[in-house]
């Protein structure tokens, strides 16, 4: 999976959680940059990320995740 399917894939998920449609991440965004995403919004999106790549996140990578990019990046190196 390349970068861009990767993010076509995330930007889903996020518009899906969050439920807006005009919701479009990159490696830079963070919880700064979407109005509803809060402590309780980040663990509805942990899982639905998870469901969406078939995988698990540890508890370091989740609270080490410091932008859309790392949780990309940790998702690309499972993908391998």
């Amino acid at each position: 999976m390349n970068e861009a399917e990767l993010f076509t894939r995330l930007n889903r998920v996020f518009r899906k959680v969050f439920d807006d449609p005009r919701i479009t991440v990159n490696r830079t965004t963070t919880a700064k940059d979407i109005e509803d995403w809060d402590s309780l919004e980040h663990i509805t999106l942990i899982g639905a990320v998870e469901r969406e790549f078939k995988m698990r996140f540890t508890m370091k990578e989740v609270s080490s995740m410091k932008n859309v990019g790392e949780m990309a990046d940790i998702i690309a190196s499972r993908a391998g």
